[in-house]
């Protein structure tokens, strides 16, 4: 018979704590990181020290931030993209494979259709997913850019063309929504070649979005061309894929939906 000190004892799996998760949203010290207690360095058992998750995830997040992306378009995400046609679909496709592939690829986008299919969706998809990539990354609307470098012209002010101008220049990825919208005066075609051929020489990726098209339906339709003028359109062929999209306007199901839930 075997004796107590002979009788085998089953070893059972006892589970591992569970990692506490960095936390980089406050800066308050109520709620310093419980990784790295707020020093921005975690250390490793048997391994040393190393820059905590914390750190890299605000770093993005600051990053992110200084894009210029409005507030309203924050839910905008390459995985919330619902297509609704085949268009929709190529255009989320190329989006998709843009977004993955930069720096290796040879060309911008210009997202082309008319409005509520998507384009700035997927815009500022590509320049979210960019930015986690450790990109630098900026948005303007075209309007908006052109009144900022008009106010610049503001003694009260205290901002300068050069000011405005130099991130637009530089940055590694350049989001223009809405080009063509503004009135084609010789001064904003002026602004908008300046623009366009510095980063086409400087070889910068940019991404557009028009409403305009390139085929004119009717005699008062008015194309990208008619905003821009030919040699810039031209330029844009070189710059850019030209990617169609088309579709229902997506903003009218707000109505839709309202009025059900008024009815419900």
């Amino acid at each position: 018979m075997p004796t107590d000190k002979t009788k085998t004892h089953s070893l059972k799996a006892v589970p591992s704590p569970p990692q506490p998760e960095p936390n980089f949203v406050s800066d308050d010290p109520a709620q310093t990181c419980a990784i790295c207690g707020g020093t921005g360095m975690e250390v490793v058992e048997n391994k040393g020290a190393r820059i905590c998750q914390c750190r890299k995830l605000r770093s993005l997040s600051g990053q992110f931030a200084s894009a210029r992306v409005p507030k309203r378009y924050d839910t905008f995400h390459l995985t919330n993209y619902k297509p609704q046609t085949a268009l929709q679909d190529a255009a989320f496709k190329y989006a998709t494979s843009f977004t993955m592939e930069y720096p290796a690829v040879d060309r911008g986008l210009l997202l082309m259709g008319n409005v509520g299919v998507g384009k700035t969706h997927l815009a500022v998809a590509i320049l979210k997913g960019l930015t986690e990539r450790g990109f630098k990354c900026l948005f303007y609307d075209f309007a908006t850019l052109l009144k900022e470098i008009q106010d610049s012209y503001n003694p009260n002010t205290f901002t300068s063309e050069l000011g405005v101008l130099t991130p637009v220049l530089k940055t590694d990825v350049l989001v223009l929504d809405e080009l063509g919208a503004s009135k084609p005066t010789d001064w904003v075609r002026d602004t908008m070649a300046h623009i366009i051929n510095t980063r086409y020489n400087d070889k910068k990726v940019t991404i557009f979005t028009t409403n305009y098209p390139d085929e004119r339906h009717n005699d008062r339709e008015e194309v990208l061309e008619d905003r821009i003028g030919t040699r810039l359109r031209s330029r844009l062929y070189e710059m850019c894929k030209t990617v169609i999209m088309d579709g229902n306007d997506y903003r009218r199901t707000f109505d839709r939906s309202r009025g059900a839930e008024a009815r419900a």
